[in-house]
C-alpha cells in the first residue's frame, strides 16, 4: 500500500513545537515536509542539552523524515525561491506571530500568485487578527489564560501546568486536520488555527458545565472527575491507583471484590448519583480500604474483573512496558547506525507502516529542492 499521502508536498516554515508536530504527523503518513530554516536554524536543532551525533533529542523528537532547505525570507531572493517552492506544493503551514507571517509573505493573499490551489494554514496563540493577535504566545501562557492550569493539580496547590506541552501538541494536530481537510475540498484558502481557541475547545463537557448550568469549574483533589465518583488516584501501600469506575455495575464488581457488599445497599454509595452527592465520605471510605494492598497488587486483583485501574508509572515505566513493546511504540530514526530513538506514529493503516528517518541536518536538503524548482 503506497502511504496515504504519498505525493502530497507540504511546506514547514516553524520552530520549536507546534508547528513542527504538525509537519511529523503529516510527514508519517508519507507527505514529502519541506522544512524551511532560518540560516541560524530552527531553535529546537539547540534547546535540548542531549545530543546523539549531531542530532539535537528535541529536534529529532520532533523533525524526522522531513527536508531542511535554508530561505532567507526576508530577501527577495528568499522569497522568490519559497515561491517557486509552492508553486509544487499543496499546503504551506507556519507557527509563526501574525506580524512576521504577514512581514514575510506567508499568507495566502500573498502566495495565491504562485499556487491558486496552495492551502496556507496560520498556527498562532490567538488568532491572525484580534487585539491579541501579535502577543507572545506559548503552551505555558496559554495553559494559563484558558483555564488549564487552574483545572490541573490539588485544591490547596497553586495552578499546575500539564506535564508535557498539551496546547503546542494539540495545535499541530489541529492544524493538520484543518490542512488536509482543505486539501481534499480542493481548494486553496487560509486556515486559521489559534492555540487559544484549540484549548478551549479541548474543555468542552467543562466549559458547557459552565455556559449552560453556570457551574464554577474548580480543581479536586487526588485528580478527581468532576462527575464521575470514584474516578480518580489513590494512595496504596505501596504506590499509586487510578480508579474509573463509570457505571453501577461496575460498582458492584468492585464492592464484591473488596468484600464490602454493604457498599451495594447503602443510598450514598450504590448508585453514581448517590457516591457524587457523598463524594468525600466515599472517597475516604475506599481510600481506607485500597491503603491495604500495593498498586501492584490491586491491578492484579481488580483488572481481571473488567474494572478500569491501573498503577500510576513514570515516563520511562511506559517507554519500556509490555504495550509499548507490543505496539512497536519505540523505533529507531534512520538505519540503526546512531543509537537515535523516537515514539512512532501513534496512526496506524493496514498496509503501510512508516519509514522513520534521520531528523535532517540544516539546509541537507537545500540543493535537492532548490535544483528541482530553478528557473
Amino acid at each position: 500500500m503506497n502511504a496515504p499521502l504519498a505525493g502530497i508536498r507540504i511546506v514547514e516554515v516553524g520552530h520549536m513545537l507546534a508547528g513542527p508536530y504538525c509537519g511529523l504527523m503529516l510527514a508519517d503518513m508519507g507527505a514529502e515536509i519541506i522544512k524551511i530554516e532560518t540560516p541560524e536554524g530552527d531553535i529546537g536543532r539547540t534547546i535540548s542539552p542531549h545530543f546523539v551525533g549531531p542530532h539535537n533529542a528535541y529536534f529529532a523528537s520532533l523533525n524526522r523524515n522531513k527536508k531542511s532547505v535554508v530561505l532567507d525570507l526576508a530577501s527577495d531572493e528568499g522569497r522568490a525561491a519559497l515561491g517557486r517552492i509552492v508553486e509544487t506544493s499543496h499546503a504551506l503551514v507556519t507557527n509563526l506571530r501574525p506580524s512576521a507571517i504577514r512581514k514575510l509573505g506567508l499568507t495566502y493573499e500573498v502566495l495565491r500568485r504562485w499556487n491558486e490551489r496552495l492551502v496556507c494554514v496560520a498556527l498562532t496563540g490567538y488568532g491572525l487578527d484580534g487585539p491579541y493577535a501579535d502577543n507572545p504566545a506559548y503552551d505555558y501562557v496559554i495553559q494559563a489564560m484558558t483555564g488549564v492550569m487552574a483545572l490541573t493539580g490539588d485544591p490547596d496547590a497553586p495552578p499546575t501546568k500539564a506535564g508535557y506541552s498539551a496546547v503546542d501538541n494539540s495545535a499541530g494536530l489541529v492544524a493538520a486536520v484543518g490542512l488536509l481537510a482543505k486539501i481534499v475540498q480542493g481548494q486553496g484558502g487560509q486556515v486559521d488555527v489559534a492555540m487559544y481557541d484549540v484549548m478551549l475547545s479541548q474543555l468542552n463537557y467543562l466549559a458547557g458545565a459552565a455556559l449552560n448550568a453556570g457551574e464554577t469549574i474548580e480543581r479536586l483533589a487526588d485528580s478527581s472527575h468532576p462527575y464521575v465518583v470514584p474516578a480518580q488516584i489513590f494512595a496504596t501501600a505501596e504506590g499509586w491507583l487510578t480508579l474509573f469506575i463509570t457505571h453501577d455495575k461496575f460498582w458492584k464488581t468492585f464492592c464484591g471484590e473488596i468484600g464490602r457488599p454493604e457498599w451495594t445497599v447503602d443510598r450514598k454509595f450504590a448508585t453514581m448519583a448517590g457516591r457524587r452527592a457523598h463524594r468525600a465520605e466515599v472517597i475516604a471510605a475506599i481510600a481506607s480500604v485500597l491503603r491495604q494492598a500495593s498498586a501492584a497488587d490491586w491491578v492484579r486483583r481488580l483488572s481481571p474483573l473488567g474494572l478500569v485501574v491501573a498503577e500510576v508509572g513514570t515516563l520511562n515505566d511506559a517507554l519500556r512496558s509490555d504495550i509499548a513493546a507490543a505496539r512497536s511504540l519505540v523505533v529507531p530514526l534512520g538505519d540503526g547506525s546512531l543509537p537515535l530513538q523516537a515514539v512512532a506514529s501513534p496512526i496506524r493503516f493496514q498496509g503501510f507502516s512508516p519509514v522513520y528517518g534521520l531528523p535532517p541536518l540544516l539546509d541537507e536538503h537545500g540543493d535537492e529542492v532548490l535544483g528541482r524548482v530553478a528557473l
